[in-house]
């Protein structure tokens, strides 16, 4: 260039003092605004070849951030503003990663140099490091209880498929969130591909399997709890979070004209009491919070079938002798499923009443979750169209219906191909 008159916009290269050679031009910003940006290198060539990428890329409509951020500082303000909008377990999940796996990892990365290359060598880490090395979870335990790395002998414990990819999927929402307020001109991370987990097949109870869990629970004081679980497939914090108000009694709740008792048991098959899902019960941190239903299918109404109705009824009863026993120390929560003084049960501590009851049925490895997975599974099996059993249990869509709940027993494929042979015989 030296000798001859650039154009406009070209950009220039000069030499500091200390024999680095900088070029400097005004491209676009992610803001729309143009500014001076400039590049550095340790030949004259060299830079201006890092000039005209700069200007090329300006020229194609590719812009350079407007602000210089580090990850770490983005991360912080992008918490802070999706708080605003996203369910509160969400938000403390989404700080849970940031805080340990994102910022010590890339978060002094500057923002707009975060590359497809950075975030996949930090994937392929999570994926093959160890995290008792990794994060020292060994080195700070007391010397005599260290069993693994700090004692030399690693113990390989590395992050689920399931864990890598949320990890993956946070980073690529905050950086999706950067993009849309013009930060960064693309989503590195949407470039690297994570592996899916696998999940497991043949999940939750067969039929004599939910039998013998309804027997185990028939004395515990949350036997209704359970009769829900399996009948509707509904989640523990929507059990937890169900209210009185929420079941519409269709005027089961009046004196029978006929008989003058209430909930008569000869006149209960003519009326139709449903149940609507309208919040849920979580713990954020140290609190426990109503929240919004999952999604938006998940807010539903759901008939009670005679069966779970009478669960309900003497449910209520037994709340009525435990609000009588209790007190002045009884709490009015108006929820169904309560402590024995009335108040809200913390979904962590459910366990206190599952264990015993799974280890009486014989299903010690059955998680709580596995119920709503069996409630999807039967009512497959029985024929039940895919799409009714979704709004059943509130799905958000049919795909979670198919492919992660239902699954095909060996004795389906047998008959299935028992028919096929029949026919073709």
């Amino acid at each position: 260039m030296a000798g001859g008159k650039r154009s406009n916009g070209e950009g220039s290269v000069y030499q500091r003092k200390d024999g680095m050679w900088i070029g400097a031009a005004y491209v676009l910003t992610t803001t729309g605004h143009r500014k001076r940006v400039t590049v550095s290198a340790t030949t004259e060539s060299e830079a201006w070849k890092k000039l005209r990428k700069k200007i090329a890329d300006s020229d194609a409509g590719i812009p350079v951030a407007a602000e210089t951020w580090t990850l770490e500082s983005y991360l912080k303000y992008w918490l802070s503003t999706v708080a605003a909008t996203k369910r509160p377990r969400t938000v403390e999940g989404y700080g849970v990663v940031v805080r340990r796996h994102l910022v010590p990892n890339l978060g002094a990365k500057k923002l707009h140099r975060l590359s497809a290359q950075d975030v996949r060598t930090f994937i392929t880490r999570l994926r093959n490091d160890c995290r008792c090395c990794a994060e020292k979870i060994d080195a700070n335990r007391p010397k005599d209880a260290r069993r693994c790395c700090a004692k030399g002998e690693c113990c390989k414990t590395v992050l689920s498929d399931r864990t890598v990819q949320q990890i993956h999927a946070v980073l690529r929402n905050a950086l999706a969130h950067a993009m849309r307020e013009e930060v960064v001109p693309r989503n590195v991370a949407r470039l690297v591909q994570v592996r899916s987990p696998r999940y497991d097949v043949n999940r939750g109870l067969d039929a004599d399997q939910a039998k013998a869990l309804l027997k185990a629970a028939e004395n515990d004081r949350l036997k209704a709890l359970y009769v829900l679980a399996l009948y509707l497939g509904m989640r523990r914090g929507e059990l937890l979070g169900l209210r009185w108000k929420d079941i519409d009694w269709d005027g089961w709740d009046e004196p029978c004209a006929e008989h003058t008792d209430d909930f008569c048991e000869d006149c209960a098959e003519q009326y139709a009491p449903t149940l609507q899902i309208r919040q849920t019960l979580q713990r954020v941190g140290t609190k426990l919070v109503f929240v919004p239903p999952k999604t938006d299918r998940s807010e539903r109404v759901m008939p009670l079938p005679l069966l779970v109705a009478w669960a309900l009824v003497d449910h209520w009863d037994l709340q009525d002798d435990e609000a009588e026993a209790a007190g002045d120390r009884w709490e009015e929560s108006g929820l169904i499923f309560t402590t024995i003084l009335g108040g809200p049960i913390d979904p962590t501590y459910l366990r206190s009443s599952w264990y015993p009851i799974r280890k009486r049925a014989g299903l010690d490895e059955v998680r709580f979750h596995d119920i709503r997975h069996s409630c999807v599974t039967l009512l497959l099996r029985l024929g039940v169209p895919p799409h009714i059993v979704r709004d059943i249990v509130g799905h958000s869509n049919i795909d979670v219906t198919m492919t992660i709940y239902a699954s095909v027993s060996l004795e389906d494929k047998r008959e299935a191909l028992r028919k096929l042979a029949t026919s073709l015989h």
